[in-house]
């Protein structure tokens, strides 16, 4: 990344939406929600990939990293229509994101932003119905395909979908793809668009490695380099606490936490399914309205499972990291780590359900003898000391 201008997002005034020459019909759509300034990650950003300039940009979750490549994506699309006839099965625009929860938020997204462009946005997902969204892609020309590796090579590898037309290409999440295994997938899908020069590839990641430094060198050209610190995402609007307990006392804390008055949402990590499980049959046995959410269940459970947190119907989720980075809820109250996570950029991902739009939330983590050894590398990146403290009474009651 030797040519690239090195931006940093925290420097950056919030700049408001109507400074930056958006077609009209994209402002409509930002005005709707409610927006007026940029986040410093879209603030830094945008006047770059506006011009049609590579990027890459070190976000977390939650700080409108979303939104800013959307803008990107319509906004260079409407500002380049193409009059001659158009071929099924060949997007304009492609999203790589690495779990189905986030795909599906992203279209979301796509869909609310975008309301007023009269742009096609479909979604390619694992678990769910292969002819139903292949008719959704027949159906007539799409503009923006949001897909995760799996389901997309699928499509590419039957022939019903050809990525020779793509102008903007958007890897989302590129260190959670690596993790995940997907990079020989996602080497695929890259060497099918056209060549760096000739398409704007964006590409996100929660952390600048090695491996994705060189991954990024592959795959973009001459891009700007934007950094936002996590201890200036997540961190600031949520209270952290860390409730020293015996691995015997989790529950029991866990339990009482839910049944406060304060607890009105709430998402619980666990570090791997079966705990996530277990946990969940203990709630529902304790009468604790949850649901759960890990890489087994089902996609059009999960995709109903979050719909009835959204709604109020559960109270609690109780997720897995991997289900957990699609988890876009506004008024989460409470995230509480039941285990420490052995990544501390979970930890980030984690707190971050909350505390989301300018609200305030609260995470509570459980350290107990066997994971506590984990708190340095956490406190490490946040570049703060997390202080320990024993749970109240009335929660180990």
């Amino acid at each position: 990344m030797t040519d690239n201008t090195l931006a940093s997002a925290a420097n950056t005034e919030r700049k408001s939406f109507e400074s930056l020459d958006l077609d009209e019909r994209i402002l409509r759509g930002i005005r709707d929600l409610g927006f007026e300034t940029c986040s410093p990650i879209q603030g830094a950003i945008l006047p770059h990939t506006l011009r049609g300039l590579d990027a890459i940009g070190k976000a977390q979750t939650g700080t409108g990293k979303t939104a800013a490549f959307l803008i990107t994506i319509f906004n260079d699309l409407l500002s380049h229509s193409i009059d001659g006839e158009r071929f099924i099965g060949e997007p304009r625009a492609l999203v790589i994101a690495p779990t189905r929860e986030l795909v599906m938020q992203i279209a979301e997204d796509a869909k609310l932003l975008g309301k007023h462009t009269g742009l096609r946005v479909v979604t390619l997902i694992g678990g769910m119905d292969y002819q139903k969204q292949l008719q959704q892609l027949e159906l007539e020309p799409v503009d923006l395909v949001v897909a995760t590796p799996g389901r997309l090579i699928d499509f590419m590898t039957r022939q019903d979908l050809f990525l020779e037309s793509v102008e903007i290409l958007v890897l989302d999440e590129a260190d959670r793809m690596l993790d995940m295994g997907f990079i020989p997938q996602v080497k695929r899908i890259v060497r099918s668009t056209p060549p760096k020069q000739n398409r704007q590839t964006l590409l996100f990641s929660a952390t600048f490695t090695q491996d994705i430094i060189n991954l990024s060198e592959q795959w973009t050209y001459k891009p700007i380099k934007i950094e936002i610190e996590p201890d200036s995402v997540a961190t600031a609007n949520v209270d952290q606490k860390v409730y020293l307990v015996s691995t015997e006392q989790r529950y029991q804390v866990l339990k009482n936490l839910l049944r406060s008055d304060d607890a009105t949402s709430v998402i619980v990590f666990a570090n791997r399914r079966d705990q996530v499980r277990s946990l969940y049959e203990r709630l529902r046995k304790s009468n604790i309205a949850c649901g759960v959410l890990s890489g087994e269940i089902p996609q059009n459970k999960r995709t109903r499972t979050l719909e009835d947190f959204k709604r109020g119907k559960l109270t609690v989720l109780v997720a897995t990291d991997v289900a957990g980075r699609g988890i876009h809820v506004d008024g989460v109250s409470h995230v509480v780590n039941y285990n420490l996570p052995e990544d501390p950029d979970d930890y980030v991902h984690r707190i971050g359900r909350t505390g989301r739009a300018g609200a305030t939330g609260i995470s509570v983590s459980f350290a107990s003898e066997d994971d506590a050894f984990l708190l340095p590398d956490i406190e490490a990146l946040l570049g703060e000391r997390l202080e320990c403290v024993y749970p109240p009474e009335e929660l180990l009651a």
